[in-house]
């Protein structure tokens, strides 16, 4: 997409954290002279594009989003919403992936999470189960037993909207749904939750 870089930075995608941990040190573009961490924005789109090539080999149904964050549950359903995903905004119930006498059990065969520790239950369930783990990052987040990190502002409404949104793209794009550099119609402004961003 030809303005990936643009709505990444207009949607302060590249906005880091103050805390960095080794795992995510290779994303980080520079340091403001606040503390602030700066991250690549190149390594955030062709993250994006691998993991949308990733989403494109398997059957939609097969697919959970999960988000404990709420500045993630629009963008979540609106991403499940296009693609076909299975999406579960808010707390993760113990066991979803696990107990298969729970009425909800599902078994996917790929995870997306928004936070590596706040969505730490179903990653954990995901490893036990050797399902791939996709989560987005920012400079905070360690990335154990992680597959594939995406690194972004991972706590902004209209980053997580902005991320999502060209997520969808770039998926839709990998089906063939989607020619090169189209869009969707609907806007990465109604991606965007109505919650206050979290504070760091």
């Amino acid at each position: 997409m030809k303005n990936a870089r643009q709505i990444l930075v207009k949607n302060g995608v590249h906005i880091g954290t103050q805390r960095k941990v080794a795992d995510t040190k290779r994303f980080i573009f520079k340091i403001r002279e606040d503390g602030l961490a700066i991250l690549n924005v190149q390594d955030t789109i062709d993250r994006l594009r691998t993991a949308a090539k990733f989403f494109a080999k398997y059957p939609a149904e097969e697919v959970l989003v999960v988000a404990s964050k709420e500045q993630a549950w629009r963008p979540v359903q609106k991403f499940a919403e296009f693609t076909g995903f299975k999406c579960m905004p808010g707390r993760f119930m113990p066991g979803t992936m696990t107990n298969p006498n729970l009425e909800y059990f599902i078994e996917p065969s790929l995870l997306i999470t928004v936070d590596p520790y706040g969505d730490r239950q179903a990653i954990s369930e995901a490893i036990a189960k050797g399902i791939p783990v996709i989560t987005l990052a920012s400079t905070n987040n360690t990335l154990e037993n992680i597959d594939l990190a995406i690194p972004c502002n991972n706590k902004g409404r209209r980053s997580l909207a902005a991320v999502y949104w060209l997520l969808t793209n770039y998926v839709l794009y990998e089906r063939g749904e989607l020619k090169e550099n189209e869009s969707i119609a609907t806007q990465v402004e109604e991606f965007v939750g109505d919650v206050p961003d979290e504070q760091e």
